[in-house]
């Protein structure tokens, strides 16, 4: 026993003297913005804390454990009260810098990466963060307690090993360019707040939280109330400088939308973020409004907005046949829809990377053909982008009616009695899930183009809970999906577009993509040695998954539509790439 002992002292202090631990940041692909930095652009050096801010959220919680796949967390508990390694800077594509860790060495064989903690850094309840807790943290968010897309999206690792208290190093199984970052996004949980075997049932137990806020009150279902640490160990540090300055953050649940905006205008809370073009367009107005004691205003993004679509589930037989998906996807008419029903705020979604240089264009490119070549991807796939059709009118439209028919008449379909027939002679009747009533204005009109070509589409609101529960197993013919994406995407893709999650409960591979030929980009693009090749990679699979009519894509719009109270003060300078709400709640402080 004391050999193994000396034995382990001696390799720790040999990997000691030759390592230099002095990256604080990681970028993929390009060098890093920021370099001994006291803080991040788009902060407001002028911001105070203080105060409070009073938000909504639609629906419910039923579980405080954000990292179990059959329970509802509260909205914004992760990125309150669970700090990473590192953190993301919100005006590059893909760059991280020091938080719970203070740096990192990367090995040179690129199979392992070793993370150095803060020695400052602390849980709310004031005990140090160690490497312990972040072994506990990987091992329990990778095991099968915890939410499945974290084994996915961490797949690559094989373990994580403690060197000593503020040194962990994680082995990898094969070489991966964005590994040692992915590492870096690993939430520090404590080992206080429950044990292993007790987090699969931890729904009511308050997290230790290793991040800003932890929670003061809350009701299930109704609201929660988070509290910011006053003696949280990294205010000062440059990825958290002039951050977080609400005393208090309030979310209020609402399950209807339109009630949700008449009590903001009440004054029931303070900001509110608008997904709906038809309250945007109309609901905004009264008298705080126009003596701007409520300011409205959209705030201009440069994300990747990724898709938005009605999937298609091809698990089921009925959407099995390409030809069938095609047709439904040509009916939908987004042109008519966006006057009507969107008073034109939208763009037409024309990629599964919208709104981003990695959308493929429409004609394939040398360098994606080169690709295609090398991984031995189906000649059949290696094609132009298939246009969907513009309806700038009746006639347009007609014109897409008869295509869709024709569609349908050489894939072997008819139609009797007004109901189109598979050529197995199964009737084509859709269920169609839903969450939010509000889309059901958007299917009635495309139920009613369907059922020209005498398709029976129905659809159903169902109760929040039941929804997810019905998503995670799959269990819906069609349904609305969103796949928003990063400036550089990864592994976060295999589960939405693998093989691997065709048949995971919890996965987001929602429309059952199962295809080799995915598989082998999305391989690549996770293995991408520098950007453009990425870009090249994500192209091509853009090109293959679009091409194969896996949802009607909708639409997206490249701004956050939002409105708040006159009390805040924020920065003039905006990030490049950002969600509305986190932005807020992470910059913004009372006047």
């Amino acid at each position: 026993m004391r050999l193994k002992k000396v034995i382990s002292l001696l390799l720790i202090l040999i990997f000691h003297n030759n390592c230099i631990y002095a990256n604080e940041s990681i970028s993929i692909g390009y060098s890093a913005k920021y370099n001994n930095f006291d803080s991040f652009d788009y902060v407001n050096k002028k911001s105070k804390k203080g105060g409070n801010i009073t938000i909504s959220a639609f629906g419910t919680f039923d579980s405080l454990n954000p990292f179990l796949l059959k329970s509802l967390s509260p909205a914004q508990i992760n990125n309150l009260m669970f700090d990473t390694l590192m953190t993301r800077s919100l005006d590059e594509p893909s760059s991280s810098y020091a938080l719970g860790a203070k740096s990192y060495q990367l090995s040179d064989d690129k199979l392992s990466v070793t993370y150095i903690l803060d020695e400052t850094a602390t849980f709310s309840n004031s005990m140090p963060i160690t490497a312990d807790d972040v072994k506990y943290s990987f091992d329990l968010l990778t095991s099968k307690a915890a939410h499945p897309q974290y084994r996915i999206y961490w797949a690559d690792i094989k373990e994580a090993r403690v060197i000593n208290k503020k040194t962990i190093t994680f082995i990898f199984k094969r070489k991966n360019p964005e590994l040692h970052m992915m590492v870096g996004d690993l939430p520090i949980l404590s080992r206080e707040w429950v044990s292993i075997d007790e987090f699969p049932n931890t729904i009511k137990i308050t997290p230790i939280a290793s991040g800003p806020y932890t929670i003061k009150t809350y009701s299930i279902g109704k609201n929660i109330v988070y509290v910011r640490n006053k003696n949280y160990w990294a205010i000062n540090k440059p990825s958290r400088k002039y951050m977080f300055n609400f005393d208090t953050i309030t979310i209020k649940y609402y399950k209807d939308m339109t009630v949700a905006l008449e009590a903001f205008k009440a004054g029931e809370y303070d900001y509110i973020l608008e997904n709906h073009s038809k309250r945007w367009a109309r609901d905004y107005n009264g008298p705080n409004f126009l003596n701007k004691k409520i300011i409205k205003t959209e705030l201009v993004h440069l994300n990747n907005t990724g898709i938005q679509g009605f999937a298609f589930n091809t698990r089921n037989d009925i959407f099995s046949d390409i030809n069938l998906r095609k047709a439904i996807t040509t009916v939908f008419d987004f042109e008519w829809s966006n006057k009507n029903l969107f008073y034109n705020q939208y763009l037409r979604s024309n990629s599964y990377f919208s709104n981003s240089e990695l959308s493929a264009e429409v004609n394939i490119s040398e360098a994606e053909i080169k690709l295609a070549k090398k991984l031995n991807i189906d000649s059949h796939k290696i094609k132009d982008k298939i246009i969907l059709p513009i309806n700038n009118n009746a006639t347009d439209y007609r014109k897409s009616l008869i295509q869709a028919k024709k569609i349908l008449d050489n894939a072997g379909y008819y139609v009797k009695d007004n109901q189109l027939y598979a050529p197995s002679k199964k009737p084509i009747v859709i269920n169609f899930l839903l969450a939010q009533k509000g889309f059901e204005r958007i299917l009635a009109p495309f139920r009613n183009n369907l059922k020209r070509l005498g398709i029976n589409l129905n659809y159903r609101t169902v109760d929040l809970s039941l929804y997810q529960q019905r998503l995670d197993n799959y269990e819906f013919d069609m349904t609305v999906v969103s796949y928003p994406q990063s400036q550089s995407p990864g592994s976060e893709l295999v589960s939405m577009f693998s093989s691997v999650s065709y048949d995971k409960n919890g996965a987001f591979n929602f429309p059952g993509i199962r295809d080799k030929d995915v598989d082998k980009l999305i391989e690549e693009i996770i293995y991408s040695s520098n950007r453009q090749a990425l870009i090249t990679s994500t192209h091509l699979l853009d090109r293959i998954l679009w091409n194969q009519y896996y949802l009607v894509p909708n639409w997206f719009i490249n701004t956050h539509r939002i409105a708040y109270y006159d009390k805040f003060i924020q920065s003039s300078t905006l990030p490049l790439y950002y969600q509305a709400t986190n932005y807020i709640l992470q910059t913004w402080s009372v006047k």
